[in-house]
């Protein structure tokens, strides 16, 4: 038996009987510092496509899925599998890069929010072979090019 369930337990029961004393009531753990049941909520800001459908801000909430981007829970699931430890999906591309020069189209996107508890803010655009890849790495959570 743990030293966590031996406590509930002597609390337990000491809340049934008066017979305890004070130094086997101490100890519970503190509930109150969890952190919240919805915490990942992004702001996905799409700039440049050239459609007013694909143009635009939207809220983008997961775990569960919801907000007002059209394919959040696409969106949300793709965001989990490039979410890993020591990966950051919203990464920029390192400075050091070599990069092809492929013109990917002036779509840009911004990305704010927390994401995993922690905070982001990072932009997006298709400059380069690097960008667009980063880009096409989060699609849907950014719409795909050309439609």
């Amino acid at each position: 038996m743990s030293a966590l369930t031996r406590r509930l337990v002597v609390t337990a029961l000491c809340a049934v009987s008066a017979v305890c004393t004070a130094p086997a009531a101490t100890a519970l753990p503190v509930l109150q510092d969890m952190p919240p049941a919805h915490q990942d909520e992004l702001t996905v800001t799409v700039t440049g496509t050239g459609d007013t459908a694909r143009d635009g801000t939207y809220s983008l909430d997961c775990h569960p899925a919801g907000g007002s981007h059209r394919r959040a829970a696409d969106a949300c699931s793709q965001l989990d599998r490039e979410t890993r430890w020591g990966a950051d999906p919203f990464a920029p591309v390192p400075p050091d890069a070599n990069c092809t020069m492929i013109y990917g189209g002036p779509e840009t996107a911004r990305i704010t929010g927390i994401w995993a508890g922690r905070p982001v803010d990072a932009t997006f655009n298709r400059t380069n072979g690097c960008e667009v890849a980063r880009w096409d790495n989060l699609t849907p959570v950014l719409p795909p090019a050309g439609g």
